[in-house]
């Protein structure tokens, strides 16, 4: 009898795939060895393609995530047993010991898939993902594909690429890891704020990609930002890892993230924000920001991520967009830039200030700015120049910038919402 999968099997099969197969893998990933990559994610897609099979016919266990679990380890345990005696899995690491004896292997197999080391191998083969010696480019492919369970072709859509480059980033990462042997495993004391450092810089680059897209015809892209608040999430739920700065990334990606459904409009046009509708922003992840962002005040250390999430929070409290407090904004930029000087924070800082002391201070503060590559390719760069101007009602200038806006933007969105800002002021 050949039954058909129902909806329900298959909602709930993609959602553990989503959500438990990044954890699989890294279980699995420290049983046979990061050079056995590929073996582990083998193992991964014949349990989910068992659940399926048995589903079909028994239903939905009550526990699926346990069964499904359950069935990865009776398979990694198979494997073992088969490979035991060949060189596959390097079985001479101490870790493996207890791996290549029958009276032993079952319960350090069950030692393995206790929650507390599952979600410590998790951790750990983030920060394997953002060792230093991975380019940003590769850091970024890897995590979405063994981490938060995207496809090849999801992940080259995401950033408007082929898959077959994407095939190329994984294969190189994958080759690293073999090569390395490096083990999956949260960094010692010493070293746990430097490597974390790069962590949270991945996480928010997947998020800025999400909340901002600029390879997609999507202006948001909620898939990415949901991936970027779980691994987190992650961090700051582990004792080893919750260090301030992660809770206040988290904080900054909830404020931000409150605001996502009052940016677009129905037709998926982008929605400025002295225009969006604020009854519209979740106040639940409003209050949950600023709950970490409470966490996040520990210690003397302030990071980019606790000066960015204080803007966000202005933002956040203000009734309306004339009421927002600019220049307690423009204070915080000011300590961003102190610490961290970036030609993006600076613009963004002639933004608030455009607000706070008008468009000519805002001028000035521009004209001192260095072009740098950066900037010369940054259609917000223009889009900024152009609304500077537009204010000081220099219609022309102000349409000479928004038109190279317009050229550099990838998004048709962008495009057309610039296009709005050009007719507006010629009719």
């Amino acid at each position: 009898m050949n039954l058909k999968i129902s909806p329900d099997i298959e909602l709930t099969v993609n959602h553990l795939f989503r959500h438990e197969s990044g954890k699989m893998v890294s279980v699995l990933v420290k049983i046979f060895g990061s050079e056995n990559f590929g073996l582990a994610e083998d193992v991964v897609q014949d349990a989910l393609l068992s659940a399926m099979e048995t589903w079909k016919f028994r239903g939905i266990p009550d526990n699926p995530k346990a069964w499904l679990y359950r069935t990865a380890k009776n398979k990694a345990i198979d494997i073992i047993r088969r490979d035991k005696h060949n060189q596959i899995i390097d079985f001479a690491d101490p870790e493996r010991k207890l791996l290549t004896s029958e009276y032993t292997l079952s319960e350090a197999m069950n030692n393995h898939w206790q929650e507390s080391n599952i979600k410590d191998d998790f951790l750990g083969m983030m920060y394997a993902c953002c060792h230093p010696a991975i380019s940003e480019e590769n850091q970024k492919t890897f995590i979405l594909k063994s981490l938060c369970g995207f496809s090849t072709k999801e992940i080259a859509r995401a950033f408007l690429t082929e898959e077959q480059t994407i095939s190329k980033r994984l294969y190189r990462t994958k080759e690293y890891f073999r090569k390395s042997k490096i083990k999956p495993r949260i960094p010692s004391k010493n070293e746990l704020s430097s490597r974390t450092s790069v962590v949270l810089e991945t996480i928010y680059m997947l998020f800025n990609e999400g909340y901002n897209s600029t390879h997609s015809d999507n202006l948001i892209r909620e898939d990415l930002i949901a991936q970027s608040m779980l691994l987190c999430k992650s961090l700051i739920e582990n004792d080893k890892t919750h260090l301030p700065e992660a809770h206040a990334l988290m904080a900054l990606m909830c404020l931000h993230g409150s605001r996502s459904a009052a940016r677009v409009s129905a037709e998926g046009d982008l929605i400025p924000l002295e225009k969006q509708d604020r009854s519209s922003w979740n106040r639940e992840l409003i209050n949950a920001g600023n709950n970490y962002l409470n966490k996040a005040a520990v210690g003397s250390f302030i990071s980019n991520y606790h000066l960015e999430a204080a803007i966000a929070y202005e933002h956040c409290i203000a009734p309306n967009y004339r009421s927002t407090n600019w220049e307690s904004i423009v204070y915080y930029y000011d300590a961003l830039l102190f610490k961290y000087p970036d030609p993006i924070l600076s613009l963004n800082r002639c933004i608030a200030l455009m607000e706070a002391k008008g468009p000519e201070t805002a001028l000035e503060s521009l004209n001192e700015l260095k072009i740098d590559k950066i900037l010369e390719k940054y259609y917000l760069y223009y889009a900024t120049v152009g609304e500077i101007y537009s204010r000081l009602g220099e219609e022309e200038k102000a349409i000479i910038a928004f038109r190279k806006a317009k050229e550099l933007t990838l998004s048709n969105k962008e495009k057309r919402f610039l296009m709005d800002k050009i007719l507006g002021i010629q009719t």
